[in-house]
């Protein structure tokens, strides 16, 4: 599913919030509602409060956060993370993938507002059912760090969560990601830098990073669409990687080996671990695709690695 939804939507969804919702400081949420991370009035922390919901579907939804964080809350005590004239000209939502496109004032932003900003948009929006990633661009060129790199798709957890929390609660890290190539039939190397949460195990945002799939449209996704992560692990120099059933499915034209080594050969090469068991809602008894045995830990195979031509 792809939504494209132009600033005059946010706009008119303005006038309904005048009459409906709201925030309410120091309130737990209810079903339905939000918490919306404003700026404190030195603009160096992230400070949230409960919002209620009048939307009923998802498109209206990521609308009704987008515009309530562009407001100013009602307590003086708090402002919105929107300073500098900075504006959401567009978005388009596909699957569970939000891309928010700001107008140039964005990239005036110094450091520490931008990353507040962006911790706030992520941390706000993936609270909406059917929004899982957030991706940010400055008008149609996709955000990049300072080395020039693609920060790429965001959770919630590449943030720290707790409110109040100084600027430098996170960490950052230089991964290489194993992906298909356009074929389906062999390994591409990625590197990435992502901030994340330092309580999150190497492990855990290295298979994240890769259900998110690859940021360069040379590359194909291995993790099938849909697969829901329920938990990783380390013990005694492996790692337990448990998905549900969704991971039985087959990426789409992507062979069975290049999906399973993938996943194998990225944790090896980025964790501590030298071997990874795969499991699926628990269970290794599975011959993934009739292909593969599972029932046993899987070691690094750098033969399915095709090199990047020069």
């Amino acid at each position: 599913m792809r939504i494209k939804v132009k600033r005059c939507m946010l706009l008119c969804l303005a006038g309904l919030l005048l009459f409906s919702g709201g925030c309410k400081k120091g309130k737990e949420p209810k079903a339905g509602g939000y918490r919306i991370y404003y700026l404190n009035t030195e603009e160096t922390q992230l400070v949230e409060e409960y919002c209620e919901s009048s939307a009923d579907d998802v498109e209206s939804r990521v609308s009704e956060v987008l515009e309530l964080l562009k407001e100013e809350p009602e307590t003086i005590e708090y402002k919105s993370v929107f300073i500098g004239g900075v504006e959401v000209r567009d978005w388009e939502l596909q699957e569970t993938k939000l891309s928010l496109h700001f107008n140039e004032a964005y990239a005036k932003l110094d450091a520490a507002s931008e990353l507040l900003l962006r911790a706030s948009v992520v941390q706000s929006l993936v609270q909406v059912s059917g929004v899982d990633y957030v991706r940010f661009y400055i008008e149609d060129q996709p955000l990049s760090d300072m080395e020039g790199k693609e920060i790429g798709y965001m959770r919630a957890e590449d943030f720290v969560q707790n409110t109040g929390s100084t600027l430098h609660s996170y960490q950052t890290a230089d991964l290489r990601l194993y992906f298909s190539d356009k074929k389906g039939s062999a390994l591409e190397a990625e590197e990435v830098s992502v901030r994340y949460n330092s309580n999150i195990s190497m492990e855990k945002l290295i298979v994240e990073q890769l259900m998110k799939g690859p940021s360069s449209q040379d590359r194909k996704a291995v993790i099938p669409s849909g697969t829901k992560l329920l938990g990783v692990s380390v013990r005694e120099n492996v790692c337990y990687v448990n998905f549900d059933e969704g991971f039985l499915n087959v990426a789409e034209q992507v062979n069975p080996r290049i999906t399973v080594y993938a996943l194998v050969n990225s944790i090896v090469d980025g964790g501590e671990c030298s071997q990874v068991q795969i499991l699926v809602n628990g269970e290794t008894n599975i011959t993934y695709q009739e292909i593969i045995d599972l029932s046993k830990p899987l070691s690094k195979d750098p033969e399915l690695t095709r090199e990047d031509e020069e």
